[in-house]
């Protein structure tokens, strides 16, 4: 079953029902959804793949391979004979794009192109979780206002740049290991041509196929938590590929370290008892993020339980 893709230009015109249950389907049936006709223009993405793929090249590439940890372990692993795997690292180079980080410096254009490119990527995402709102049945709104805390713009929005160079033993090392993501609504503008993203569903892992500019959705623990259980936040993984660099953006729109975050009351007055057994808890997410950073690559659940007590 393939991951679905939908048309987002759809949302304003004689579609918009549909659209908005193929998005309700998206987020309670896979957690993990394509967009295309999603309002952000190619011109600009196709820019953003080339600063993006320029940076990796003149300043990422030649450190992955001469000094990264994971080359050095697996070139130990193979050079001992050893027949394990590598299960606590991954074979990727990443950094992290925000307002108050340091960016890549030399790289023509890359600040500006990628200013520009977050910026509607934060736009999407806030319509994106105007649709979940009213899907939902909650105010529209609701979900910004948590993460943010209040009226205030304090959500966070941070951009992963990643590469996943081609692997000499991909059967040795994955690219990314398999996790949920910690945050709100995840954005990722992934690779036209090199594969290796897979989603797990009904207990199989399903390949996410490139198709070019498309913009994949996830929904992160919070969504999972504010929605109380109706959206679930899906586990993912990146392989590791004998060939091609895989290029890989990923924007988070998170709540505030401050927000506090908890079920929508509407939903937990509009949900029966059996939907509520598991009780997610009320917690401020700075401490989530605590317990997160621990057990990243771990079950889910027992991050919930770890900090329903601290609080």
């Amino acid at each position: 079953m393939p991951i679905p893709v939908i048309d987002f230009s759809k949302l304003n015109g004689g579609e918009r029902e549909k659209t908005m249950a193929e998005i309700a389907n998206g987020c309670e049936e896979w957690g993990f959804f394509q967009l295309v006709n999603h309002g952000i223009p190619v011109e600009l993405l196709e820019r953003v793949k080339k600063v993006t793929t320029e940076c990796y090249k003149v300043e990422r590439e030649d450190n992955f391979f001469k000094e990264s940890t994971p080359v050095k372990l697996l070139k130990e692993l193979i050079d001992t004979k050893g027949e394990e795997k590598l299960d606590n690292i991954d074979w990727e180079d990443v950094f992290l794009l925000a307002d108050d980080n340091e960016w890549p410096p030399k790289t023509p254009g890359f600040r500006e192109t990628m200013t520009e490119y977050r910026t509607e990527l934060k736009k999407l995402a806030e319509k994106l979780m105007e649709v979940m709102d009213e899907n939902l049945g909650i105010q529209k709104g609701y979900i910004k206002k948590i993460f943010n805390g209040g009226d205030e713009e304090n959500a966070f929005f941070g951009t992963k740049v990643s590469h996943y160079p081609p692997c000499p033993h991909p059967e040795r090392v994955t690219g990314l290991r398999a996790h949920t993501d910690a945050g709100g609504v995840i954005l990722l503008f992934q690779d036209d041509e090199v594969g290796g993203l897979e989603v797990l569903k009904d207990g199989k892992w399903t390949d996410v196929q490139p198709i070019p500019n498309a913009i994949c959705i996830n929904t992160g623990d919070q969504i999972e938590v504010l929605s109380n259980g109706r959206y679930k936040s899906a586990w993912h993984r990146v392989q590791a590929m004998p060939n091609g660099t895989r290029r890989s953006i990923a924007s988070f729109y998170n709540p505030s370290y401050k927000a506090t975050i908890e079920p929508a009351t509407q939903l937990i007055q509009k949900e029966n008892k059996e939907v509520n057994q598991f009780g997610y808890p009320k917690f401020v997410f700075g401490d989530y993020m605590s317990v997160y950073t621990e057990q990243k690559f771990l079950p889910k659940e027992p991050r919930f339980q770890a900090v329903k007590a601290v609080n």
